[in-house]
């Protein structure tokens, strides 16, 4: 089964705000990239991309015919969507396993694993 495994960084400091990442230790931020570098070599793991700020997003939909766009995420939320990557697993439980040890679990965000359905 492959599972997508969407990170929400929420809290976490990450490089791309040098103020939070600064409040880390050197061996914490060393720890954040190995475990990264890690999880993209393990086996039956498809690395995914990173995406810029929700502020970066534009939304669109289609109303009567008309294409609207609107700066900005759909709706407001407390942790954004911040990257993905795809993992082919036996079963949700090492899925789940797997995204444990994702550093934004552990630093203040979340990881949400999803069954991705093959057509």
């Amino acid at each position: 089964m492959k599972y997508m495994l969407m990170i929400h960084q929420g809290t976490t400091p990450t490089p791309l705000d040098p103020e939070a990442w600064a409040t880390l230790s050197d061996e914490q931020q060393q720890a954040i990239y190995q475990a990264y570098n890690t999880l993209n070599a393990t086996p039956g793991v498809t690395p995914g991309l990173g995406l810029q700020p929700p502020e970066t997003a534009t939304t669109v939909r289609v109303d009567g015919g008309r294409t609207v766009t609107t700066d900005g995420p759909f709706v407001d939320t407390k942790e954004s969507l911040n990257g993905y990557l795809i993992f082919e697993a036996d079963d949700l439980d090492a899925a789940i396993a797997l995204a444990a040890t994702i550093p934004a679990a552990q630093y203040g965000g979340a990881v949400e694993v999803r069954p991705v359905m093959e057509w």
